[in-house]
């Protein structure tokens, strides 16, 4: 009896369940297409159901798009191709090969330097580099998918070839010699012959692993993009060519994503990405177990010592790696079909980083402003663009709120808007829109955003922690504000310690007055709302409470520290620099000159008090920075790229005479970006309005809001505010009060 019988059997049965009655496998070259004709014929003299057969495509995205129209049933993909399958034509990967086992289903892309290198992986702007060759996978895609997706390099109009060859000093980039930036990125490269430098052949002497390490290791670069076994396989007497005798892995490091350097055997914990094995991908509609018992049948019978047909080996065909890497060991059922999920999210993030079609940049970017003021500067910043040949260019447009901005970018009739923290969560949950790039305010700030704390005066006789919060007078930047009045007070209903009836404006308010039984909130002073939100406040007549910098000496952040220093209130909520603003001889004003930082303290949530430098661990929470918001279709490589650029010529140090981050000359502030931007920074991981924002600021924001019961409701006062708000510049734009919150102002 034929041993093979029981298998058969078994395949036969499910052949009767699922249905299919032939696979279409899809290939590209010539060579693909004789080994596809090999294991149908060894398939079907073994009698595997269902039948195989062959059909060609021009490349592997080809077959993507045959899979899809229904043309054809299954290809085997790498990781990019897997990428661009599984989000232009939704198809899933079903079976992964497996190539050894102490890596499985992938292998490792690594940065490596020298052991007395003084780079890290946040300093390789201008680094001489080494690659394994233009677009290849470990040497290429990842290094540069990852630069550009974190935001460390900036790229316009979807040229990856410029982008890094503004970002390396020089490089060696086998293969780029047919690009316009050959100069700089063939710079590194050594050739036998000038023709073949910078080529794809073995006559370039730093093409491929080992030449890209071999670059490193001569010197002539000083970091190298390669996978995480090229440096074993060169030293410690494993290359036996005269350049790499002597080489010892102990002299060279690994650059990690947290900044640090390890020993190259810790790849594992040290990478820039795991890239994942190649898989068959076929559409959502086909069963994975059908695909996958198929090829694990034929695996079996057909394995590297088969006499006929070998699965794994395609040197009978002239050529390498066809339909299955050579250096299989096995094929593996994926259990999460998800493409996501067998990419890896640092793979996944790399994709991302070089996800960017030329032909789909837009032409021009119609920017949403909401002022005459703004109107004006972004007139002007269109034409300093212009002069410097960036592109797309930048058309201005005119809307009277942002949630008209909002609209008409939803409605594809404007582009592009910078909003705030209440307004990012709008946009996001109601419009759909998502970051492009955001605001970072300081150099050390990787969150690009502030916090909000609470500062007491240190007194060691009546000191009193959050816990004996309830009957202190209490001093905020303002009414609805976000430091000063959103997360505080958001944390206390969040605490149980101030509570409600319901979440109705007058409500809360009169549930705050129960608990600090005298303050001030500039702002505050209007209809519905308890007078003793504004008791503390020391405007004159009718600017008394107003939240505006000339009339109520208490508003904003300076104000509500002044009201603590005075002794007017004994806690004031404030962002984590307004000490440090106001003392140690940083503000000149009579008030402040003499203040010591030392001599106030920080309220934690925990209960404990802290020094004022200790506020990334005890504050309220942390506020986002401002976000460029888009259309989720519109490419941001278009926006982010463009901003990121344009600020080395057009940020607030500069010597020309229009600054992005500078609003004097149009007699405003925080115009189109608030004036104490540092950097604009690409959006990375935080794609998505959620992800901007962070769990807290949005349970403090639908906490205060109850946006998730009421929705909103008051689009039109907003509206009738916003329209408005150029008469205010001094107003915080990360969160705006609704109209009724200021009709007496």
């Amino acid at each position: 009896m034929d041993s093979r019988a029981p298998l058969l059997v078994l395949l036969a049965s499910l052949h009767a369940v699922f249905g299919l009655n032939e696979v279409r496998w899809c290939v590209i070259t010539d060579g693909e297409s004789q080994k596809c004709e090999g294991m149908r014929g060894a398939f079907a003299s073994a009698n595997i159901p269902p039948a195989l057969s062959c059909v060609k495509a021009s490349s592997g995205l080809d077959c993507a798009q045959m899979i899809s129209a229904n043309k054809a049933d299954a290809v085997t993909l790498s990781g990019d191709l897997i990428y661009q399958a599984g989000k232009l034509y939704n198809l899933k990967p079903v079976v992964g090969e497996v190539y050894d086992q102490e890596i499985g289903t992938s292998y490792y892309a690594v940065a490596v330097v020298h052991k007395d290198s003084t780079l890290t992986i946040t300093s390789l702007k201008g680094a001489r580099s080494c690659h394994t060759a233009i677009r290849r996978t470990a040497g290429w895609n990842v290094p540069i998918g990852w630069l550009t997706h974190s935001g460390r390099m900036p790229v316009v109009g979807c040229d990856f070839e410029q982008a890094a060859a503004d970002f390396f000093d020089k490089s060696c980039v086998p293969g780029a010699n047919k690009t316009k930036y050959n100069e700089t990125l063939c710079g590194l490269c050594r050739g036998s012959t000038v023709e073949s430098t910078c080529g794809t052949t073995e006559q370039e002497k730093y093409y491929d692993y080992s030449g890209a390490f071999r670059c490193l290791a001569e010197g002539t670069g000083n970091v190298a993009f390669v996978k995480h076994s090229t440096v074993a396989e060169n030293t410690d007497g494993n290359n036996l060519e005269d350049w790499a005798k002597g080489l010892q892995s102990k002299n060279f490091r690994l650059l990690c994503m947290d900044g640090s350097l390890r020993n190259v055997a810790e790849w594992k914990r040290c990478n820039l990405a795991r890239v994942p094995a190649r898989a068959v991908m076929v559409r959502p509609n086909i069963d994975a177990t059908e695909i996958f018992n198929l090829l694990n049948a034929g695996q079996k019978l057909f394995h590297d010592g088969s006499s006929t047909f070998k699965m794994f080996d395609s040197s009978s065909y002239g050529g390498k790696n066809l339909l299955f890497r050579d250096s299989t060991t096995q094929l593996t059922m994926i259990s999460n079909p998800a493409y996501q999920a067998w990419l890896g999210d640092e793979f996944l993030n790399a994709m991302k980083g070089l996800d960017c079609d030329p032909s789909s940049l837009p032409s021009s970017l119609r920017w949403c402003t909401l002022s005459t003021a703004e109107i004006w500067k972004c007139s002007q910043m269109a034409v300093e663009f212009k002069k410097m040949n960036m592109t797309p260019s930048i058309q201005c447009v005119s809307a009277p709120s942002t949630e008209a901005c909002m609209k008409m970018i939803q409605a594809k009739e404007a582009d592009v808007v910078t909003l705030g923290g209440q307004d990012i969560y709008l946009a996001g949950k109601t419009y759909g829109l998502v970051p492009a790039a955001g605001e970072n305010y300081a150099a050390t700030d990787s969150d690009n955003g502030y916090y909000a704390v609470a500062v007491v005066k240190k007194n060691s006789q009546d000191a009193f922690t959050i816990n004996d919060l309830k009957g202190k007078r209490s001093c905020h930047t303002g009414y609805g504000r976000t430091a000063g009045w959103r997360i505080p007070i958001g944390a206390l209903i969040k605490r149980g310690m101030i509570r409600p009836q319901d979440c109705s404006d007058s409500n809360i308010a009169k549930a705050v007055v129960e608990f600090f039984p005298a303050s001030c909130v500039p702002g505050a002073h209007q209809e519905g709302l308890a007078p003793e939100l504004c008791s503390l406040c020391q405007g004159k007549g009718p600017a008394w409470c107003a939240a505006n910098y000339s009339k109520e000496p208490y508003f904003s952040y300076s104000g509500a520290f002044r009201c603590l220093v005075n002794g007017s209130g004994e806690v004031a909520f404030v962002k984590h620099s307004t000490v440090y603003d106001n003392t140690n001889g940083n503000n000149k004003d009579d008030w402040a000159s003499a203040l010591k930082s030392t001599d106030y303290q920080l309220l934690c949530l925990n209960g404990a008090l802290a020094e004022v430098d200790q506020f990334k661990f005890c504050n309220w929470g942390q506020t986002p920075a401002q976000a460029v918001m888009v259309h989720p279709d519109t490419n941001k490589f278009a926006i982010s790229g463009l901003l990121v650029k344009a600020q080395d010529y057009l940020a607030a140090d500069n010597s020309t005479d229009f600054s992005m981050f500078n609003s004097t000359a149009y007699g405003g502030k925080d115009l189109i970006f608030k004036d104490a931007t540092e950097r604009i920074v690409e959006a990375g991981d935080k794609d998505t309005y959620s992800k901007w924002l962070g769990k807290e600021y949005i349970d403090s924001l639908e906490g205060m809001q109850c946006l998730s019961g009421r929705g909103s409701s008051k689009k039109g006062e907003d509206a009738l505010y916003y329209s408005h708000i150029d008469h205010y510049p001094e107003l915080e734009t990360i969160s705006r009060p609704k109209l009724s919150q200021r009709n007496r102002l």
